[in-house]
């Protein structure tokens, strides 16, 4: 009786983690699974989502473990500002530590709303160009505050 305790103990404590962990890691395995059933297509829908071409896309593809680490590379320099480039050099250098490390080695603050999408895997893959290039959060409107001729 005792040993289930404990047991139930122990992994109730460790399943927050194991949800936690799992945002990001489902999110990746779906995208891996849409682009193993069909590559050009998935090359064709980053190039059009992130507007590069699809050659800079088969290359990054061709350089990655796994092809939804192409899918992170064009998210994180989205995210981060960054070409490609710079960040396929941080992700070969860091690829072993995770996608947290190479986005704090991007500039990508652990507080920010980039961050915590990143974390909980809350990505789009959809193919379509977003509405405007900014992270979550930082919209390119007009703004309504303080500024000149208003």
């Amino acid at each position: 009786m005792k040993r289930l305790l404990v047991f139930s103990l122990v992994l109730s404590l460790l399943s927050p983690l194991a949800a936690f962990a799992g945002g990001l890691e489902d999110f990746l395995s779906n995208v891996n699974v849409q682009a193993r059933v069909d590559l050009p297509g998935f090359s064709a829908r980053i190039s059009n989502q992130f507007g590069v071409p699809v050659t800079q896309v088969q290359a990054v593809i061709r350089s990655v473990r796994e092809p939804a680490d192409a899918f992170m590379v064009f998210q994180l320099g989205q995210f981060s500002g960054r070409q490609p480039e710079s960040v396929m050099d941080v992700y070969r250098r860091d690829k072993g530590r995770g996608w947290g490390v190479i986005a704090k080695n991007l500039g990508i603050k652990p507080g920010s709303a980039e961050f915590h999408a990143l974390k909980s895997g809350n990505l789009s893959f959809s193919g379509k160009p977003s509405e405007n290039d900014a992270a979550p959060g930082k919209g390119r409107g007009k703004g309504h505050g303080k500024g000149h001729n208003k």
